[in-house]
């Protein structure tokens, strides 16, 4: 049991990598968690540095989801010794619970975080490549009508448990995804303030920081006419 918990507790260190945070820091010499959304997932990367940058906090949030747990689906097999109060396959959605916890409550970061999303994704594929599959289709189909990443996540997450129970998985795994989809709905909840008031950015869309950003006006162009002015009238 004590390589059970070792596991579980592996999970959230995995979970803690701040690959936003961090990717921010290395690009563009940035706190993600002081822009945009504050949030350290690959979505706020994409509005504040990039999309090459988004792009590899996306693959890489998903494989810290996915290894802790590939691992633990590797090492439980459903053993009876690592059965809590007589039912298997419990280790593995402790550890998608556990990674999924550590990417918005991260230890590096002063337990603060991103809303889990990608992560989650990878605790799912590790858990079953099939309910992965449909997961990410329903994610991807949802984002192309909405064009809101929060929509898709949201919409998703509640996908989760249906898909787990439809296509016969251990009943733990359905567990794990009714608490999956009360966590990262509870993560969104600024995002769904936000839907309700109509000011949910979509995709492509700038965010207030950055267009005000664009919108004000460069501090040497208000100069120039003043020093213009001066050549002018012989002032010096």
């Amino acid at each position: 049991m004590a390589t059970f918990f070792l596991m579980i507790a592996i999970a959230f260190v995995a979970g803690s990598i701040p690959t936003g945070y961090w990717v921010a820091k290395a690009v563009k010499g940035i706190d993600i968690r002081e822009h945009g959304s504050k949030s350290t997932g690959a979505t706020n990367v994409l509005r504040c540095v990039g999309k090459g940058p988004a792009l590899f906090v996306f693959l890489f949030d998903i494989f810290k989801g996915y290894a802790p747990v590939a691992a633990a689906v590797y090492f439980d097999g459903g053993k009876q010794d690592w059965a809590l109060f007589g039912i298997t396959h419990v280790c593995a959605p402790l550890c998608a619970l556990s990674a999924l916890i550590g990417h918005s409550k991260s230890i590096f970061l002063g337990f603060q975080g991103g809303k889990s999303a990608a992560t989650g994704l990878g605790t799912v594929i590790a858990l079953s490549n099939s309910v992965g599959a449909l997961l990410f289709a329903t994610w991807l189909l949802v984002l192309g009508a909405t064009k809101i990443v929060s929509v898709a996540s949201i919409f998703a997450v509640w996908m989760l448990p249906v898909y787990f129970y439809v296509l016969k998985c251990p009943m733990p795994m359905v567990a794990y995804g009714v608490m999956a989809l009360i966590y990262v709905t509870l993560r969104h909840k600024a995002n769904i303030k936000r839907l309700m008031e109509g000011t949910e950015p979509k995709i492509g869309q700038k965010t207030k920081e950055k267009t005000a950003q664009e919108n004000s006006p460069d501090e040497n162009k208000g100069e120039q006419p003043a020093m213009e002015n001066k050549m002018t009238t012989g002032e010096t």
